[in-house]
């Protein structure tokens, strides 16, 4: 992996499940920038947004810190972990609780500018 030419951004706390997370993420791999940007855009998830602001500063990053050109940039990997999960407590019958997990996630865009389209998902 040449340093040069990739540029990331992080974000160690989205407030989602990572598996629902995922499935948005890996859809916009190997993808041109505006054409993940568009599709992030006008995807119906609530979580969308959170991963557009996180692609909106790889490519700020990788014009601005590496000096890439932004219309050679395609998303070279985009994976997502498990953050914190905060614990919540729920009453139930006869005086029990039953606890609710709501989890966080860590996500990672790795943005690469690349010169031929080689395995551009459409």
């Amino acid at each position: 992996m040449n340093q040069n030419l990739t540029a990331l951004a992080k974000d160690n706390m989205v407030r989602t499940s990572p598996v629902k997370l995922s499935l948005l993420v890996n859809s916009i791999v190997n993808m041109k920038v505006s054409l993940a940007v568009n599709q992030l855009k006008f995807s119906q998830k609530r979580i969308s947004k959170n991963i557009l602001k996180i692609l909106n500063a790889a490519i700020a990053n990788a014009e601005n810190n590496k000096q890439l050109d932004i219309d050679k940039l395609f998303v070279k990997e985009a994976f997502v972990g498990k953050s914190l999960r905060m614990k919540r407590w729920r009453p139930r019958a006869k005086g029990r609780a039953a606890s609710i997990i709501k989890p966080f996630s860590k996500v990672t865009i790795i943005v690469e500018e690349r010169e031929e389209l080689k395995k551009e998902k459409l």
